[in-house]
């Protein structure tokens, strides 16, 4: 699936990998050393929540962009996560979030609506 910014018209990226299991999320970046170009993830939360949209960067060697979207995919937060802290969470409540190449955050605001 591609992500799209509906309101810039822009494809932030054509291929997009959904971790919507424990173990995909749990997963994540994790013990990857560099990352791909347009490696981008999406996940979903059972819910809007700050604690459950939140993320750690153990084992995580390099920083990313992150993305959070609440249930409507409006975006309510943005941060540059680095490799190795434990703990990041969305400043309002989200359903979502993508993680990506830290370009991505040139290419987003909060109150963008996104598409996937």
């Amino acid at each position: 699936m591609a992500l799209i910014n509906r309101t810039t018209g822009e494809v932030l990226a054509k291929q997009v990998r959904l971790c919507d299991t424990f173990w995909k999320r749990l997963r994540g970046l994790m013990f990857r050393r560099s990352p791909a170009p347009e490696e981008t993830y999406l996940f979903a939360c059972r819910r809007e929540s700050v604690a459950d949209a939140s993320i750690h960067m153990l084992f995580v060697f390099y920083p990313i962009s992150v993305v959070w979207l609440d249930a409507h995919k409006h975006v309510v937060d943005v941060a540059l996560a680095k490799p190795f802290r434990p703990y990041y969470a969305p400043r309002r409540a989200a359903q979502y979030f993508v993680e990506g190449v830290p370009a991505l955050l040139h290419r987003v605001q909060v109150g963008d609506v996104l598409e996937f």
